[in-house]
C-alpha cells in the first residue's frame, strides 16, 4: 500500500525538502508519494509548517499523525481541527547543534566581555581579566533536548550550570530545579541565564519586574527561545536601572522586530534575526522518515506533543 505524504509549508521550502525528504524516504523501504497536493481525503501523514496555507484538518479524514518541522509547536498545538498525533521538531545533527553552537557562543561573548573590546571606539586599553568559566554561573531555563545539549556543552567549558523546568530532571553535573521555588533558586544565583522554555500560557513573562529582581545586579539575559517568555517593558526598564548589564535577544513577539521597537536603539540589547537554530533540511527530513515508519510499523511516535502542556 502506498502512503501518501503531503508537504505543508511555505512554497520555497518544498524545492529545499523535496530531494533530502525522498531520500530519507527511500532508505525506510516504505513505498510511499511525497507531493504537495494530495486531495485532502487522500493523505495519511502531512509534514508540516505552523505558516503553511493549512489551518483547517478537517478534511484530511485519513490523516494519521502531522510531523512539525520546527521545534516549537505553538503555532499549531492549539488547533481544534488537529485531533491526530502531532511531533515536533528534535534534531540532534542540525536543529540541536545549532542551538548550542549559538547559545555557547553568546556566553562566551557575554562572559569574556568582548563587546568592551570589539566595540572600542576612545581605544581604552583595559587589561582587566573576566573571571574563569568556574566563576560564572549559568541557569538555562527550560531543561529539555535542547536545553539538555546547551548545559553540557557549558559544563565541558568550565561553567557550573543550573537547569531549571517544570518539573525537575536529573542531569550529571548539573544543578536541577522545578515549580516556582526552584525558579527562584536558578535566577538568584545566575550571572547569565539562557531562555530555551516553549512558548506557553504557563511560561509568558516568565521574566517579568519581579523575577529579573531576583538575579544579582548586572547579569545577563540571553533568549534564543521564545518572544513571549520577556516581559519588554521589565527588561527595558531593569536595563535602563542596570539591573541588567545586556540582553541578547533572537525572539520577539512580533517578527521581523518592528523598526522603531526599542530594542533596536538600546545599548543594553543585541538584536539577532531569529537565527540562533534552524531546521536543516538534510537531518530533519531523516528524522521525519524515521517516525513515519515507527508510525507505520505500530511503533510509538518520537517527540509526541503533549497538547495539554502545550509542547
Amino acid at each position: 500500500m502506498t502512503i501518501n505524504i503531503l508537504f505543508a509549508a511555505q512554497p520555497d521550502s518544498w524545492a529545499q525538502y523535496k530531494e533530502p525528504l525522498s531520500a530519507a524516504l527511500q532508505q525506510t523501504g516504505l513505498s510511499y508519494a511525497l507531493r504537495c497536493d494530495f486531495a485532502p481525503s487522500d493523505v495519511d501523514y502531512i509534514v508540516y509548517a505552523p505558516n503553511s496555507a493549512i489551518q483547517d484538518f478537517a478534511p484530511f479524514t485519513r490523516l494519521k499523525a502531522v510531523m512539525n518541522l520546527w521545534a516549537g509547536v505553538e503555532g499549531v498545538v492549539r488547533n481544534k481541527s488537529l485531533t491526530v498525533p502531532l511531533t515536533r521538531m528534535v534534531d540532534e545533527d542540525g536543529l540541536t547543534q545549532g542551538m548550542v553552537e549559538w547559545v555557547t557562543g553568546h556566553v562566551l561573548r557575554h562572559h569574556l566581555g568582548m563587546d568592551r573590546h570589539i566595540v572600542n571606539p576612545d581605544h581604552n586599553w583595559d587589561h582587566s581579566p573576566p573571571p574563569l568559566s568556574r566563576d560564572r554561573p549559568v541557569s538555562i531555563l527550560g531543561f529539555g533536548a535542547l536545553g539538555q545539549a546547551c548545559a553540557a556543552a557549558l559544563l565541558a567549558l568550565g561553567f557550573p550550570v543550573t537547569g531549571w523546568s517544570r518539573s525537575a530532571k536529573a542531569m550529571d553535573g548539573v544543578t536541577t530545579c522545578g515549580g516556582a521555588d526552584g525558579l527562584r533558586q536558578a535566577l538568584s544565583g545566575a550571572q547569565i541565564v539562557v531562555l530555551l522554555l516553549p512558548a506557553t500560557a504557563a511560561t509568558e513573562n516568565t521574566l517579568n519586574a519581579e523575577t529579573l529582581a531576583l538575579l544579582p545586579r548586572g547579569a545577563v539575559i540571553v533568549n534564543p527561545g521564545r518572544g513571549p517568555l520577556i516581559d519588554d517593558d521589565a527588561l527595558l526598564a531593569a536595563l535602563d536601572t542596570g539591573q541588567i548589564a545586556h540582553a541578547t535577544l533572537d525572539v520577539f513577539r512580533i517578527e521581523p522586530l518592528p523598526e522603531h521597537h526599542r530594542f533596536w536603539s538600546h545599548p543594553g540589547v543585541t538584536v539577532t534575526p531569529h537565527i540562533a537554530s534552524e531546521t536543516r533540511p538534510d537531518s530533519a527530513s531523516r528524522v521525519i522518515a524515521e517516525n513515519i515508519r515507527r508510525h507505520v510499523a505500530g511503533e510509538g511516535l518520537l517527540h509526541l506533543v503533549d497538547r495539554s502542556a502545550g509542547y
